[in-house]
């Protein structure tokens, strides 16, 4: 079967609360152990906010192949236009390498725009090269900006008074 015949049986729509078991069964594969508490949490925070929130799947064939969880963002760090967190995004290992990563952006992109969403921006372990070259593939560059993390348990160097 083509690629061709496989974007025909592929489509893209808002997630269920059905979906969640598939969500967190095709996380854990690519993350290593379920992230149910995450989901479960992400859920009901978009069911209170749903004008906040956009999570989309892609089914393939009737069946949940992929997933995409992003986080609309307003006016924070003085941003002035709404911007997307792609928080989470997956897709079935028998499914990958076909596309289907693709179609699930193209459509969450499509939803994020019906809201008045310009930009996506996201994160990845620069270790994580697989997932690395699906944002590089999808068309994410690198953002002007450094994200900078310290710990919060280790107290800050004394400093010396200056009179």
């Amino acid at each position: 079967m083509g690629n061709a015949a496989l974007k025909m049986e592929t489509g893209v729509r808002r997630l269920r609360p059905a979906d969640l078991e598939q969500v967190i069964a095709i996380d854990s594969h690519h993350f290593g152990a379920p992230r149910r508490a995450f989901f479960e949490k992400r859920l009901a925070q978009a069911k209170r906010h749903p004008e906040d929130y956009v999570q989309v799947g892609a089914d393939r064939n009737g069946v949940l192949a992929g997933f995409a969880f992003a986080r609309i963002l307003r006016g924070e760090f003085g941003r002035d236009r709404a911007i997307a967190t792609l928080d989470a995004v997956g897709v079935m290992v028998s499914s990958r390498e076909q596309g289907l990563g693709h179609t699930l952006m193209d459509g969450l992109s499509s939803a994020l725009r019906e809201v008045g969403v310009r930009s996506v921006q996201s994160q990845a372990a620069w270790t994580n090269h697989a997932l690395l070259r699906f944002f590089d593939a999808c068309g994410f560059n690198l953002a002007p900006r450094l994200v900078l993390e310290r710990s919060a348990l280790t107290p800050l160097p004394e400093t010396a008074d200056r009179d």
